[in-house]
């Protein structure tokens, strides 16, 4: 069986909470609250679940990806070299192997990962997708697309970390300059005074 680069995308972020759109997230069951029998019940995806893990165990996993064991993708661009240039060449790094170059079965080529043998089959295909503004769905800008969501997974507040950085370096600027100007006010009449001694015949 081929996985999916979803699964594979799932699989490895399936414990992330995203704040993507809903519709992302009604395609999926959860399980619910149990009934006035006290059966399990499932609902509908809600924005505050994590992604649902596509495979039930990683026993599983493995079989469904001749197996390999599909990896950690929460921090796959900052774990890897290259980060993002690495995944982007990766999926778009697909090649029928050079003469020479054996391959087993339910393996690809791709020069671009360590050893040039990958368990993940090629996942982007031209027009494998359609864009409702009608970007062309080359591999090329399915595989940006892919990588931009996996650096902001593997970063997802560090938009909010720099606004916050910045709010606070502002703020101790601001607090620097005060106390600057307090400690010359306040130092100034010590530093500045002159103490004379005067003997007691003069």
């Amino acid at each position: 069986m081929m996985p999916r680069l979803d699964q594979w995308c799932m699989y490895g972020l399936w414990w992330l909470p995203f704040s993507l759109p809903l519709s992302l997230y009604v395609q999926y069951e959860y399980p619910g609250d149990n009934d006035e029998e006290g059966n399990p019940t499932t609902r509908q995806g809600k924005i505050s679940d994590a992604f649902p893990n596509p495979y039930p165990n990683d026993e599983a996993a493995k079989f469904a990806n001749n197996g390999a064991l599909p990896p950690d993708l929460s921090l796959v661009v900052l774990g890897r070299e290259g980060e993002d240039d690495y995944i982007f060449s990766i999926l778009t790094g697909y090649f029928d192997p050079p003469e020479g170059v054996e391959v087993r079965e339910g393996m690809a080529y791709n020069p671009y990962f360590p050893g040039g043998v990958i368990a993940m089959p090629q996942q982007l295909f031209l027009d494998s997708v359609e864009y409702e503004d009608g970007t062309p769905a080359t591999v090329s800008q399915m595989a940006k697309d892919v990588t931009t969501f996996l650096r902001w997974a593997s970063e997802p507040y560090h938009d909010d970390r720099k606004r916050i950085g910045f709010k606070v370096i502002m703020v101790t600027s601001v607090l620097a300059l005060v106390a600057f100007y307090w400690k010359r006010r306040v130092w100034s009449v010590l530093k500045s005074r002159k103490i004379v001694y005067y003997s007691k015949g003069s």
